[in-house]
């Protein structure tokens, strides 16, 4: 163990040249330099954090969704028991293809209409009700509003804020402050709260095609783009996925940059991404709130307004601020070593997803402004469910597309969306919603 941990902590990797941890272990009196025993306190922060988010959603959240007549709804319509099917709902597919539903119609001499409409209705009672996603978000806005407020207050008292220069000088021999030390061990902790409620929170989806081509997101240090996948309008048309696997192992990642970066005494720079991140994302959890209240003009313009931040915060600040002193400052500075290329790798690899997320907000920010309306949120709106919709434009072993009536799909007693067939196209269909 010792000698996994030796080569792990690598002084030749961590650190600038001709400096080791011993150097820094020993500082001058009334010096404190970040170590890695620190981050322990992070996790009973984070069990501290996990209690208050429970205390908040049950005595502040749920009288202000009261107060806005937000009220939790119960299924009318239950699926009957049926083994068969539920054995296939819970071990095979939540939402049958063509294939299925027939095979499931002859085994149980059922009409399709029939088996269709019972996934259906087993489904909508694993739906959250609008209360419980109102609560959540709630918690989440206003986490996100109080550390930025935070970060800002703390940064603007920073020289490093101001002129990014200071972020490598003397470096790293650099002075941890109370301040840094209570920013970061806060963000630490509410990333591993995110960690324990993973298992508890609203299950949300994510497209199958969105979720290959930014597989690279689990990597990245902070959750507002994956934020921004559970609540931005998808716009490729692909089956949808539980994307509990893709977030989980993004908290894992974000937990471990956070403490690498830490532990580097990287803490200057860190800090200045984790504010340029946290941003926006309350604004975001905001035009969630107003939505699910649904005030809808209120929620165009929180929409817009953070689309505005974003594009701000992430093609402007960033790649002109961050990554300037990242690659070019630092290197005038203290010159490259070995993490400082995996550092800056993963920088640029943020900056591209920055550039993907922003062409997809402008796509909803232009629907709002044109149709005065932000798109149906392709995640938030199915969110512990498997797509309504996904079972109703099938394809037959004929060829056919079998096309139901959006309708269907929220009336209870089944009795609008009739079937009708459709020539299949060989092009992939975008979703319009």
């Amino acid at each position: 163990m010792a000698a996994l941990s030796a080569w792990f902590w690598n002084e030749r990797f961590w650190l600038p040249h001709n400096v080791t941890w011993a150097d820094l272990a020993d500082p001058a009196p009334g010096v404190e330099y970040p170590k890695a025993s620190h981050l322990l306190s992070a996790l009973p922060l984070a069990l501290g954090i996990f209690a208050v988010r429970i205390l908040f959603e049950r005595f502040i959240a749920r009288p202000c969704a009261f107060l806005l007549h937000i009220h939790a709804t119960s299924v009318h319509w239950r699926a009957t028991p049926n083994p068969v099917l539920e054995k296939v709902f819970t071990s095979i597919t939540k939402c049958p293809d063509w294939r299925h539903l027939d095979g499931l119609s002859k085994q149980l001499d059922w009409d399709v209409r029939k088996v269709q409409q019972w996934f259906r209705h087993r489904r909508n009672q694993d739906k959250p009700s609008v209360l419980t996603k109102f609560c959540e978000s709630m918690w989440r806005s206003t986490f996100y509003l109080c550390i930025f407020t935070y970060g800002i207050r703390f940064l603007w008292q920073c020289p490093w804020m101001w002129d990014t220069h200071h972020c490598w000088y003397n470096y790293p021999y650099q002075v941890l402050t109370p301040g840094l030390y209570h920013y970061y061990v806060t963000e630490l902790g509410f990333y591993w709260s995110l960690m324990f409620s993973q298992f508890t929170d609203i299950k949300r989806k994510i497209c199958a095609s969105t979720q290959s081509c930014l597989g690279m997101l689990w990597t990245i240090p902070s959750t507002s783009w994956l934020g921004f996948c559970s609540d931005m309008h998808c716009q490729c048309g692909a089956l949808y996925r539980q994307d509990f696997p893709i977030m989980f192992i993004h908290h894992l990642a974000t937990v471990s940059l956070i403490s690498f970066s830490y532990a580097n005494n990287m803490l200057r720079v860190g800090s200045l991404v984790m504010c340029v991140h946290d941003a926006s994302d309350f604004i975001l959890e905001a035009a969630k709130l107003a939505n699910y209240a649904k005030y809808q003009r209120l929620c165009d313009f929180l929409f817009v307004l953070f689309a505005v931040v974003f594009f701000i915060t992430r093609l402007v600040i960033y790649p002109l601020r961050i990554l300037n002193t990242t690659l070019f400052e630092s290197w005038e500075i203290i010159g490259p070593y070995p993490s400082w290329w995996l550092f800056n790798s993963l920088l640029l690899v943020l900056q591209v997803l920055h550039v993907i997320w922003s062409y997809l907000i402008a796509g909803i920010a232009y629907k709002a402004l044109v149709r005065g309306k932000v798109s149906k949120d392709d995640r938030s709106d199915v969110e512990s469910s498997s797509e309504e919709e996904a079972d109703t434009n099938r394809t037959n072993d004929r060829g056919v597309k079998m096309a139901f009536s959006p309708k269907a799909e929220n009336d209870t007693n089944g009795t609008n969306g009739y079937a009708v067939t459709t020539k299949s196209w060989p092009q992939i269909r975008t979703s319009s919603r």
